[in-house]
């Protein structure tokens, strides 16, 4: 390696050194594991990367990530076996986001194991007896035609009114599920899907706009949410497929269904290969429909990576917030208020990043005249005048070898030479716990 320089050190105050061409190994292990276990301890060592050795540097990154999360106690998924030996485990959920909560889930695979690592499908049940449904989702899932495929199927820890697959205990579970799959070789981590019916069709459709950067795509049957409970624009670089009875008046399921149709039509002509979707409301049916054809449409796609334009509207789901989005680490939020959310679309041409951020307010402008249910809205946008995010850059986005420009609201707050640093690879990786999201290269960006 050549022309490493050491500038930092680790605020453990453990010196960071540059081995020949690795990092100290032990450092980086002991601030994953610290991070892991919610010690939020700033990582610093601003040596330079030089750009042939970047690839070099991620894999060092991401190995050190890998050992940590196998250091770590926690429950861990089982060694997958056939998903047809019906086996069954489950996992505790802290006590601190809801007492007394154990997932059980199944966990299995269909076909044989592809050379990029198993497909994932996380597939969530419907609202009756939670056995039941279980058992009905376990029966479906050996049915599916998307082998080869790797499965967790849970049961939903407890059932009462109000109770969701999008609250914060069930978070907690998905995030595990996301991270550990993704620190497992075992895995494809840009073919992660997420369906479900009924109630798993409203719990699909907002982890699909809540985790739309993990996702391939993802598939709610017979549901139907407002769009303020799951923002359409999130989900622009994912195949989104939601399918409904036509006769499912319930909730207004029929009527939300074909107001997603019109929101995500309008958004795939104004940005053009964006917002793929084949959203469905099927004559002659009612809450029950044919589950089958989901699964297939959704394993034609992959994650896509890198994209040079998204749009992220930021909000709180059961009062959680996203750390970021893509390339994009929130570090001061513009608002925390529950009913103010925060919209950022993000563009690059060539080296110029053009950032847009507003604050959004939701506002019903038609509801479901049974159930009171909102169907459509009007957004009210007012410029963020104030706030603080980390971009992060890769050589897919921007050329490394050219200045790059950055103007958040019209206002230019970086241009120059960017160096890839280590520091932005363990930043990343503290923020998105992605292979595929080692960024060599970080902006910080405060207005």
């Amino acid at each position: 390696m050549k022309n490493l320089h050491v500038l930092g050190s680790l605020v453990l105050g453990m010196a960071f050194a540059s081995c020949g061409n690795h990092v100290d190994r032990t450092s980086l292990e002991s601030h994953f594991l610290d991070h892991l276990q919610g010690k939020e301890i700033p990582f610093t060592a601003d040596f330079v990367i030089e750009k042939e050795e970047i690839a070099d540097y991620q894999a060092q990154v991401w190995s050190a990530w890998r050992s940590a999360n196998h250091q770590l106690e926690e429950d861990k998924l089982p060694i997958l076996t056939p998903l047809a030996d019906k086996k069954d485990y489950q996992w505790p959920l802290p006590a601190s986001l809801e007492p007394n909560a154990i997932m059980p889930f199944y966990w299995g695979t269909k076909g044989e194991k592809p050379a990029e690592g198993w497909p994932l499908y996380l597939y969530i049940h419907g609202s009756g007896p939670k056995e039941h449904e279980w058992s009905a989702s376990y029966n479906y899932a050996n049915r599916f035609a998307d082998a080869p495929s790797a499965y967790f199927i849970p049961q939903i820890p407890n059932e009462g009114k109000y109770y969701r697959w999008w609250q914060k205990s069930k978070l907690f579970a998905w995030e595990r599920l996301i991270r550990q799959t993704f620190a497992s070789q075992d895995f494809d981590p840009n073919r992660f899907y997420v369906f479900g019916i009924s109630e798993g069709g409203y719990g699909s459709q907002r982890l699909a706009s809540f985790y739309a950067d993990y996702l391939a795509a993802a598939g709610p049957m017979a549901g139907g949410e407002p769009e303020v409970e799951a923002p359409a624009e999130n989900c622009g670089h994912i195949g989104f497929s939601l399918r409904t009875g036509a006769e499912d008046y319930m909730f207004g399921r029929e009527l939300l269904v074909r107001q997603a149709k019109k929101t995500y039509d309008s958004l795939g002509l104004k940005y053009p290969g964006e917002y793929r979707h084949f959203i469905e409301v099927i004559p002659g049916y009612a809450h029950h429909i044919d589950y089958l054809p989901t699964p297939p449409w959704l394993r034609q796609f992959e994650r896509r990576l890198h994209p040079k334009h998204f749009i992220w509207v930021d909000y709180a789901l059961d009062g959680v917030f996203r750390k970021g989005f893509y390339n994009l680490a929130v570090r001061k939020r513009v608002t925390d208020m529950k009913d103010l959310r925060t919209r950022y679309d993000m563009h690059i041409q060539g080296n110029v990043v053009d950032l847009q951020v507003q604050k959004v307010v939701y506002e019903a402008a038609t509801r479901e005249p049974q159930w009171g249910i909102p169907i459509t809205f009007s957004k009210h946008y007012s410029t963020a005048e104030k706030g603080a995010v980390t971009l992060f850059l890769c050589e897919e986005m921007v050329d490394f070898d050219k200045e790059v420009t950055v103007s958040v609201n019209g206002v230019q707050l970086f241009k120059g030479m960017v160096t890839p640093t280590l520091q932005a690879m363990v930043s990343s990786c503290d923020c998105f716990f992605d292979p595929e999201r080692v960024y060599p290269v970080a902006i910080e960006l405060q207005w």
